[in-house]
C-alpha cells in the first residue's frame, strides 16, 4: 500500500481572499485507488481546497500535480481531457434531456465530437455504447429515456455519476454527494459509488459531511481546520486523533460521540 502512485497531489497550497486565508499552505496527496475524503467544521476551509484543487479556484500559491504533471495553470476543459472528472453539491445536468441524452453528450465531448450536436445521434453509435454502460453501472438502465428533471434527487445524484464514467475520467471528484438527499436515499448512493470504485478500481476524492459516511467507506480521511491540515490517516487513526476530537468539540460532538460507542472524547 505504501508503494501506491499518488495520483493527485497538492503542495503548500494557499488561496488569500483579501485579508483572508482560507487556505494556508497545505500538502496533500491522494493514492491512485483510494477514497480518499475531506472533513472538518463549517469555515474549515474544505470546499476552498477542493476548489483549488479541481481547478475552480487559482491558488494564491502552491501547486497541484496529477500523476507528477504539474496542471495549476491548466483550465477547467483540459483537465477533464487529462482524467479529472468532478460533480458539484448542486446537480448540473441538463434537466429537459433523458437519462441517455445526457450521458451520450459527455462520452461525446470526450472523443471530440462535441461541436456537432447537430448530427443524428445514429451516428454516434459508440457514444451511446459508453453511455448505455456508465447508466448500467449507477442502476440507472431501467431509465435511460426519462427526462433528467423528473428524477427522483437520488437518481439525479447517479445521472451525474454516469456522465463522469461516461467522460472516462480517472479521478472522480465529489463535491458533497449525499447534500439534499432523503435519509433513506443515502446507503443506495453510497453503495453505488463503492461499487463503481471496486468495479473500475477508479481513484474517488470527496468533500462529505454526513459522518457515517465517511467513516464507513474512505480508505483514507483528511481533516481541515482553520484552514490547515490539522490529521490525515485511516478512518480508525481519525476517530482516535485526541486533537480532531477537540476540534470537533462542540458542532461535531455527537458524530464523534456516536463513532465512539458513546463515549466522550
Amino acid at each position: 500500500m505504501s508503494e501506491q502512485m499518488h495520483l493527485l497531489e497538492g503542495r503548500g497550497l494557499t488561496k488569500e481572499f483579501g485579508g483572508l486565508v482560507a487556505v494556508s499552505g497545505v500538502d496533500i496527496r491522494v493514492r491512485q485507488g483510494d477514497l480518499h475524503s475531506i472533513i472538518g467544521p463549517n469555515g474549515a476551509g474544505k470546499t476552498t481546497l477542493f476548489n483549488l484543487l479541481t481547478g475552480n479556484l487559482p491558488p494564491t500559491r502552491g501547486q497541484v500535480l496529477f500523476k507528477g504533471q504539474d496542471i495549476t495553470g491548466e483550465p477547467l476543459y483540459r483537465r477533464v481531457h487529462l482524467g479529472i472528472g468532478r460533480s458539484f453539491q448542486i446537480t448540473n445536468i441538463f434537466p429537459n434531456l433523458t437519462v441517455l441524452e445526457n450521458v451520450r453528450l459527455a462520452a461525446q465531448a470526450m472523443g471530440g465530437d462535441s461541436a456537432k450536436f447537430w448530427w443524428h445521434f445514429r451516428r454516434f453509435k459508440q457514444y451511446e455504447v459508453a453511455a448505455l454502460d456508465a447508466i448500467a453501472q449507477v442502476g440507472l438502465g431501467d431509465k435511460v429515456g426519462i427526462p433528467a428533471r423528473i428524477l427522483p434527487h437520488g437518481d439525479q445524484r447517479k445521472l451525474e455519476l454516469a456522465i463522469l464514467l461516461a467522460s472516462d475520467a480517472e479521478l472522480l471528484l465529489l463535491d458533497e454527494p449525499t447534500a439534499g438527499m432523503a435519509t433513506e436515499q443515502v446507503p443506495v448512493l453510497i453503495e453505488t459509488i463503492q461499487r463503481i470504485q471496486q468495479a473500475t478500481h477508479k481513484t474517488i476524492m470527496l468533500v462529505e459531511h454526513n459522518m457515517n459516511v465517511v467513516m464507513n467507506i474512505s480508505d483514507r480521511i483528511t481533516v481541515m481546520h482553520q484552514g490547515e491540515v490539522l490529521a490525515e490517516g485511516t478512518p480508525q487513526e481519525i476517530t482516535r486523533n485526541e486533537t480532531v476530537q477537540k476540534a470537533y468539540l462542540g458542532e461535531l460532538y455527537g458524530d464523534f460521540a456516536e463513532m465512539m460507542g458513546g463515549e466522550a472524547p
